[in-house]
């Protein structure tokens, strides 16, 4: 049972990351892609109907934490209280940036709220990467699962080091590249004309930024925590968790070249869920590394709710479940196609 809800906190968190990162990525290349009011009001267009919906991913991923690993979820809220409420910060920052700059008919009002929708989703991308860095490097851990880390401190990857290290940060800059491509990719496949011209040149030229970062990281990752790869040569079939990623990474370039934008999008979604399935696959049974002593690390069995509670879980999950991607399915389908700009005042 253990094994069945880490599974179906990853899909969580996977999906959070494919729907919202194209919203992040969008919100990355919004001062890049559009320069006049109708680029800009265009590219709003293109996630106004989804870019809240798909952000409840993060809400729903937090309460099945909550709900399937509580000690994980009290361990890990408390010792990333700073980050936690940064994120918090960036996320209204964002909300704020889309649904005010219409409000007020001056350029120099929207400017403000486009430099804030932009710069909101620019460090979110590399917040969550920087996140998903902190989980595979490790953290602090004590004998009984409490830790704390400042933001920083010498920037080394030390037993001791803070949210932001060398290696934390590089996983942020591979979040940034990876999801401006697949917001690139997003846009490309529903705009027209400037909008998508230069989308798809942004996403041609950023797929060597997230091919590199990412061949780096891996590298850095197997020097500084070799255990994750043990789970690998255990079980060869998880080889194909990579496999995909790569298949991703790949797709997304031959696609571009050929500007099959909806295929292309799709691949930069395969290569999200490759990568992030392959860290999941390494990680198991821990969920929380410790870097002091790995006797500490907090893992799917010694953090797991009660085998009652789980197993009514699974009921009520697979009902919520199914009740959600039943209307992600009718909302994407509804608003499938280009977009165009809403009229002058009318919002997005």
């Amino acid at each position: 049972m253990e094994l069945l809800w880490f599974c179906i906190v990853a899909y969580m968190i996977t999906m959070y990351v494919i729907l919202d990162g194209f919203d992040l990525g969008v919100g990355v290349l919004h001062l890049f892609v559009a320069r006049t009011e109708e680029e800009r009001r265009t590219v709003l267009a293109a996630i106004g109907p989804v870019w809240d919906g798909n952000e409840v991913w993060l809400l729903a991923g937090g309460g099945t934490l909550f709900f399937a690993f509580p000690k994980l979820y009290a361990s890990s809220f408390s010792g990333f209280y700073l980050p936690l409420m940064i994120v918090l910060w960036l996320l209204m920052m964002r909300g704020l940036g889309i649904e005010l700059r219409h409000h007020v008919h001056h350029p120099m009002w929207r400017a403000f709220w486009d430099a804030v929708f932009s710069t909101g989703s620019l460090l979110l991308a590399v917040f969550f990467g920087a996140a998903l860095g902190n989980v595979v490097r490790g953290v602090p851990l004590d004998a009984n699962g409490h830790f704390f880390e400042p933001l920083w401190t010498t920037f080394t990857v030390v037993p001791e080091a803070g949210i932001l290290d060398w290696f934390t940060v590089s996983m942020g800059l591979v979040a940034l590249f990876t999801l401006t491509v697949h917001g690139a990719n997003y846009l490309a496949m529903k705009t027209e004309g400037n909008v998508q011209t230069r989308s798809r040149s942004i996403s041609s030229k950023a797929w060597y930024g997230a091919c590199v970062t990412s061949i780096l990281v891996f590298i850095a990752t197997w020097s500084i925590h070799p255990e994750i790869w043990n789970n690998y040569q255990e079980h060869l079939w998880g080889f194909i968790f990579p496999t995909l990623g790569v298949a991703g990474l790949i797709g997304m370039f031959v696609l571009r070249k050929r500007n099959r934008d909806t295929q292309a999008f799709l691949s930069s979604s395969v290569f999200i869920g490759g990568m992030l399935a392959s860290t999941a696959f390494g990680l198991f049974p821990k969920i929380l590394p410790a870097s002091t002593d790995p006797a500490f690390s907090l893992t799917v069995y010694n953090t797991a709710a009660r085998a009652y509670g789980l197993g009514v879980g699974v009921v009520w999950w697979t009902i919520g479940i199914v009740v959600a991607l039943g209307y992600f399915t009718y909302l994407f389908y509804s608003f499938r196609g280009k977009v165009r700009p809403a009229p002058e005042g009318e919002g997005y």
